[in-house]
């Protein structure tokens, strides 16, 4: 990843608190159906008139105001929300994770991907990562070869790393149903602990036919945008476990209700990610440590993928957890230098052309 570009919301409320959210994007539209630009237009536009006039104590109020103007647009809804929350505990006192029902756990397992292909080179990494205590969760991005030749880059993998890790993987939506048989009975039989998202979202009959046939758990993401896909795909015992991603639910409370739809159903939780900086990645840890079970863990592994930083401090990593702030609100700052800085990077770069290098 070369560049990642992410919107910073920030609420100023009467009584003198600013509250901070952010909305992030993979890829711009490559992923989803919000950009970077659509979440700030949205918010601009059509969200910030009704923030005037609404009372930022009541915070569920304000966004059923919002979502009763404002139809989808989930990245942006979750930005908000997360601003408005960030200041309600700082108004009281209180982390994010006490306003949403209490904390279960202050530190969340992190996973971390492995995405170049090259299997020597993943099992280095896997390797080196485990030496350093950071994860001991590996999830593999595969689809783009055959069935095959995948499952012979993940087993070799998972041969290597034995019981030292849990191994997983990412088929984003490549496979057809077929083809999905094949590779899951041959992931299962190599000893993988999780399969996300192995045939096209929309195809929900399939994904239960294949949930209801193989031990090998079978993880909804991209079919998952909040609380309504979350109650349809359990009614379809569609999926074994639910990827929770704040963003693509539509905010913390809507994300919360997804996993209470999962508790319900028997279903298992994993707290995912949109590469989010600090802020957003901070946002999705208070929520999943209010989880009863989070038994797949998290991959709030997006800063650790950006070269820069924006938090005066940045997020605690290490013991292959991440620690979820005690401070009031997020528990996190932004840095303001920082801030400009990027603003004014931004700037130049819709003018001028730069050599391709991080940035955020």
């Amino acid at each position: 990843m070369y560049r990642q570009t992410i919107v910073i919301v920030r609420i100023h409320c009467s009584d003198g608190i600013v509250g901070i959210g952010e909305g992030t994007t993979i890829g711009g539209l490559s992923y989803g159906d919000e950009s970077p630009e659509s979440i700030k237009l949205a918010i601009d536009t059509y969200f910030e008139p009704i923030l005037k006039i609404s009372d930022p104590s009541r915070i569920g109020q304000t966004m059923a105001r919002i979502g009763r103007v404002v139809v989808g647009n989930h990245f942006a809804k979750s930005a908000v929300e997360t601003a408005l929350l960030d200041a309600m505990g700082k108004r009281v006192g209180l982390p994010v994770s006490e306003l949403l029902g209490g904390r279960h756990r202050d530190e969340l397992p992190v996973a971390w991907t492995l995405a170049s292909g090259d299997t020597a080179k993943d099992i280095e990494e896997a390797e080196r990562v485990l030496g350093l205590r950071r994860h001991n969760i590996f999830k593999l991005k595969i689809g783009k070869r055959a069935v095959a030749d995948d499952v012979a880059h993940v087993a070799s993998i998972k041969k290597a790393l034995g019981d030292k890790a849990s191994v997983r993987v990412d088929v984003n939506q490549a496979w057809d149903e077929a083809g999905a048989s094949r590779g899951l009975a041959m992931l299962e039989a190599a000893g993988v602990d999780l399969v996300e998202q192995p045939i096209a979202k929309a195809n929900r009959s399939g994904l239960a036919r294949l949930a209801a046939r193989f031990i090998i758990p079978i993880m909804a993401d991209e079919a998952l945008h909040g609380p309504d896909d979350a109650f349809d795909l359990a009614s379809q015992a569609a999926a074994d476990v639910f990827a929770v991603k704040i963003a693509q639910s539509g905010g913390l409370q809507a994300a919360g209700r997804v996993g209470a739809i999962a508790d319900a159903a028997g279903i298992g939780l994993y707290g995912g990610t949109m590469l989010e900086a600090g802020v957003g990645t901070i946002a999705s840890a208070h929520l999943f440590a209010t989880f009863p079970q989070l038994a797949w863990g998290t991959e709030l592994f997006g800063p650790l993928l950006l070269t820069e930083e924006i938090l005066t401090e940045p997020l605690g990593y290490g013991d292959f957890v991440l620690k979820v702030p005690d401070k009031p609100g997020l528990g996190v700052e932004l840095d303001p230098d920082r801030i400009d800085f990027f603003r004014r990077d931004r700037d130049r770069t819709r003018t001028h052309s730069f050599p391709a290098k991080a940035r955020i």
